[in-house]
């Protein structure tokens, strides 16, 4: 190793980190039509070794969803670049927004007026929407947030919010608290995940479930999205931290 790479390590190591992924069981919050985690001990130390197996969808807790999860003919979650996963990192905070109502869905506007404070988002980035929706974990109930109808409520992305970052700010990719891309609201008007498939239609990935983010700077740091390499997969459990500037 060199003793440049050494230095930038040292450097790293010397600055704040920040988890920005949930612990997740079999009661976590997860999305409806998938079954809850189970976790099933097939050795104990009585054996001579402690070993688990674990069964969960690809998209439960903090986890990363590849293009093909929504998206024909696109690239699998083995398929991402490492130096995909590691990114600079811009948090829009509109957590106050999604306090006041509980659908809210973040507008061009909104990254406009953010832009006008902290300057321009720049090509590459990773943009990350807090809503602090993670505040709501473990709570299933209070996740989901249901109306009298039984609809979710639950804040997001608008499209043409989307297609601003990604058409016109260059953008790699995005990441959220909640389950969906979208608003709550968006997807019972649409009656689809307009936002989702938009996103991972631009041959990218999104973070979804992300936790921490009223920790993390509006602009400066460094997101890593560090995941295992399962064959042929849509999506995937993922460990995600940020290094502050």
């Amino acid at each position: 190793m060199s003793l440049e790479l050494l230095q930038a390590l040292k450097v790293l190591k010397e600055k704040q980190w920040v988890d920005l992924t949930h612990t997740f069981g079999p009661n976590s919050p997860h999305f409806s039509a998938f079954d809850a985690a189970e976790i099933k001990t097939l050795f104990n130390h009585d054996d001579g070794f402690f070993a688990q197996a674990f069964t969960f969808a690809g998209q439960y807790g903090t986890h990363i969803d590849a293009p093909i999860h929504f998206v024909r003919d696109t690239r699998y979650l083995e398929e991402l670049d490492l130096k995909e996963l590691v990114l600079p990192l811009v948090v829009i905070d509109k957590s106050k927004e999604a306090t006041e109502d509980n659908n809210y869905t973040l507008t061009k506007e909104d990254i406009i007026s953010f832009e006008e404070e902290h300057g321009e988002i720049e090509e590459g980035a990773f943009v990350a929407l807090r809503t602090d929706w993670s505040k709501r974990w473990p709570d299933v109930e209070a996740f989901n947030n249901k109306d009298k109808e039984g609809n979710n409520r639950a804040p997001g992305w608008g499209i043409e919010a989307l297609k601003f970052l990604f058409e016109q700010r260059k953008i790699k990719a995005i990441g959220h608290e909640t389950f969906d891309t979208d608003s709550a609201i968006d997807y019972q008007r649409n009656g689809t995940l307009l936002g989702e498939y938009y996103v991972l239609e631009q041959d990218t990935y999104q973070i979804e479930l992300l936790t921490n983010l009223d920790k993390i700077p509006a602009k400066g740091s460094v997101i890593f999205n560090i995941v295992p390499k399962p064959e042929k997969a849509s999506g995937f459990p993922v460990r995600s931290f940020a290094i502050l500037p």
